[in-house]
């Protein structure tokens, strides 16, 4: 107890000096100046901390903390799954809360089907952070992932805790260790950082997120951290992460399912010196702009490290009658297993697109039908070209290609990423434990 009445103090004298200071360049040397952070740490006032708990059997990273201690605006998207996990109910509920001044994540175990201990769990570990944060358990949002309908170990996840709360480090380390604590089937940590300038000010994003399988809109974020030094109000960062994951991480599928955990939380400091955003003005659509692009950065990333993915694509759908159609009929290119199989194969096999979008349902116009990959029309006005097909071939086997697709009906257009299906997919998948 005298570490967590120590770490505690620690964290509200920190909270002090970074509220109440009025000196910018003071707070600048209280706080860890690295070149060249592009963690969660970057923006000003996160720190973050990783750390092998014991839930992992592997003993790799499994806890992990982020937290503001000066308190941050938060804003979440969670899955749209009827089944959802207990991390997703508690910060659905704490999300009401006027400010948050952390997150706690768990991997390797979802905490999801697990009824009202699950529950009560999710909630002890917002207490315990809360804890050595000094705040209320109401200020603190949790998030989960593993496998699904296993109690949390609750004595490795305390002691994980109590041992990460020390860590917590404004540093790229810090930020990195967070990245991989949140990590299952991933192979490499994914994380991207943009900034941008509101008049004189430098604001700046970054984020991280953990999602290989398993992954289908909405919402396709699998578990997405988002940290901003922006001063913004909380109706509006809400809408500019609703837009940025519908624009980027909703247009997402591996394999068509969503999870039961699928959670993104952005957290504002406000800490960047900036005239607080109020209004759909030029400063939110910058913000929103910047937003978005770091989302479809991390929507790349989690493509092409995706469960034995080797290559991704990009579908987008031309002159359909509605924005609706548009959006249906890519994403049948997308989640079609025949050609993402012959997408991993490099075979440039177009018939298999024009029958995905033949049975799509959609609303097509089959003489004005027309398909190419990147710039070489394949089949064009219904009819199939006289195309090279080693050039073709070459298009397809590269790391990102796009495929694009004319209705020949209307004016709508809209997209889909998507990526290859391996028989790594298969293992990985076969081999899971459950």
């Amino acid at each position: 107890m005298s570490r967590a009445i120590d770490c505690q103090k620690q964290m509200r004298a920190l909270r002090g000096k970074l509220q109440w200071s009025g000196d910018l360049d003071q707070m600048r040397k209280d706080r860890t100046e690295v070149m060249g952070n592009d963690s969660i740490t970057a923006p000003k006032g996160f720190r973050a901390a990783g750390f092998a708990s014991g839930v992992k059997v592997s003993g790799k990273p499994d806890l992990g903390l982020l937290v503001c201690p000066t308190g941050a605006t938060a804003a979440a998207v969670f899955t749209t799954n009827k089944i959802v996990s207990a991390g997703v109910q508690v910060s659905r509920e704490h999300l009401m809360s006027r400010k948050v001044y952390g997150v706690v994540v768990n991997s390797g175990n979802a905490n999801a089907c697990t009824g009202k201990m699950g529950l009560a769990n999710a909630r002890k570990m917002c207490a315990l952070t809360a804890g050595y944060l000094g705040v209320e358990p109401q200020e603190v949002l949790v998030a989960s992932t593993g496998i699904i309908g296993h109690q949390l170990p609750m004595e490795k996840v305390t002691r994980g805790i109590e041992q990460a709360v020390p860590r917590l480090s404004d540093s790229p380390k810090g930020g990195l260790a967070f990245g991989h604590a949140i990590m299952t089937t991933d192979t490499r940590l994914k994380k991207a950082y943009r900034e941008f300038r509101l008049g004189r000010t430098l604001v700046k994003l970054a984020g991280t997120v953990k999602g290989a399988g398993m992954i289908g809109p909405n919402m396709a974020t699998t578990l997405l951290f988002l940290t901003t030094d922006a001063a913004i109000s909380k109706p509006l960062l809400g809408r500019a992460l609703e837009g940025a994951i519908d624009n980027s991480l909703n247009r997402l599928t591996v394999d068509g399912h969503q999870s039961t955990n699928d959670t993104a939380m952005l957290l504002a400091s406000g800490l960047a010196g900036n005239p607080p955003i109020n209004s759909l003005s030029r400063p939110y659509q910058l913000f929103a702009k910047a937003l978005t692009e770091l989302c479809t950065d991390l929507v790349h990333q989690m493509a092409l490290d995706a469960e034995g993915a080797t290559r991704m694509f990009k579908v987008v759908v031309h002159s359909a009658s509605t924005k609706a159609d548009a959006l249906k009929a890519a994403r049948a290119v997308a989640d079609y297993p025949l050609f993402k199989c012959a997408v991993h194969g490099g075979d440039p096999n177009w018939g298999r697109i024009i029958c995905a979008v033949g049975s799509s349902g959609v609303n097509l116009n089959p003489a004005k039908l027309s398909c190419k990959l990147d710039d070489l029309y394949v089949f064009r006005n219904g009819t199939p070209t006289d195309f090279d097909p080693k050039k073709a071939a070459h298009i397809v086997r590269q790391r990102e290609h796009a495929i694009t697709i004319d209705l020949g009906v209307g004016r709508h257009s809209d997209f889909y990423y998507g990526c290859d299906l391996s028989a790594e997919y298969v293992r990985i998948n076969a081999d899971y434990h459950t």
